[in-house]
């Protein structure tokens, strides 16, 4: 009896620390079967037709992995801290493979409760969604440890987590053409694709550890010290074998954004990302560029 009571105690305790109800995990992949046989190419190289949407990046094959470096989320008395140590997600978007793109490409799923734009360059109309949180839709699935990694690493500036979560499915993910619908059949369920979609911006994230790769080769977060846009990519590179894009605002001397480009070979799910250069400028000056401290009360220590 004793036994059985610890282990009630063990149990309850472990609910409290994770603060939500022990469900079942409903998987979220898509279905690859019928894309054991087909070629093998990367998006944008592929030098015969690609014929199956779900098994290739064909829309939006030019893949973006970018991140934002803020000092203050503005939520603050909420509770919503930026990661110390680490840069943020922004997002994982389908350029298109000459460099241009598409946003609010299926309005069915359309999530983001502040669209922009709110009217596309055809005049199609982008209505704000008023339903139930994408939030909800992760929990619906059981993946609780993704909700706790995203509100880790995936941080808003001036809204809640999950509009800016919202709005990057709505705009990206629907552009993407291994996030249809179709590719979940059969079986699909509500919301798969995007909960799957949140699982694969987490993964790539990962492969870019930005702050650790630029702190390791000393350049670090500074009030008093800028640094050179050569410095800056040349410790990237040296890493990652390609140029990425640095966004800077004030004048180009305030970082604040990297972006990473690929192609992929086969799905964006769980397909390779092959490195590239950017095709776009970067927005830095050459030299005098700011990579500012945080705000000390912005900050939160989380795991790896």
């Amino acid at each position: 009896m004793s036994s059985l009571i610890g282990l009630a105690v063990l149990v309850s305790v472990v609910h409290a620390k994770f603060n939500h109800p022990l469900t079942q995990i409903l998987p979220t992949y898509p279905n690859i079967e019928a894309c054991v046989d087909l070629p093998v190419q990367y998006s944008c190289e592929n030098t015969t037709v690609l014929t199956d949407s779900c098994c290739n990046v064909v829309q939006g094959g030019l893949v973006l992995q970018t991140q934002f470096w803020d000092t203050y989320t503005g939520l603050e008395s909420q509770g919503q801290l930026l990661p110390q140590g680490s840069w943020t997600i922004h997002g994982l978007w389908p350029d298109n493979c000459d460099g241009s793109y598409n946003e609010y490409c299926d309005i069915s799923r359309q999530y983001d409760p502040t669209p922009s734009p709110s009217t596309l360059p055809d005049g199609t109309v982008v209505p704000p969604y008023n339903g139930p949180s994408v939030r909800t839709f992760i929990q619906d699935f059981g993946r609780y440890d993704l909700l706790e990694y995203m509100d880790m690493y995936w941080i808003n500036q001036g809204a809640p987590n999950d509009h800016f979560w919202a709005h990057e499915f709505s705009t990206h993910a629907t552009c993407t053409s291994t996030f249809d619908v179709a590719c979940y059949e059969p079986g699909y369920q509500e919301h798969q694709e995007v909960v799957n979609f949140y699982e694969t911006v987490t993964k790539v994230f990962q492969m870019y550890p930005t702050y650790n790769m630029l702190a390791a080769a000393g350049i670090l977060p500074s009030n008093t010290t800028t640094y050179t846009l050569s410095q800056i990519t040349n410790v990237l590179y040296s890493q990652t074998g390609a140029v990425p894009y640095l966004g800077c605002y004030g004048n180009g001397t305030i970082l604040d954004e990297v972006w990473y480009f690929h192609h992929v070979l086969g799905t964006e799910q769980y397909g390779h990302f092959k490195t590239l250069n950017s095709t776009t400028p970067s927005s830095c000056a050459e030299t005098g560029i700011w990579y500012h401290e945080r705000t000390a009360t912005s900050e939160r220590v989380v795991s790896y």
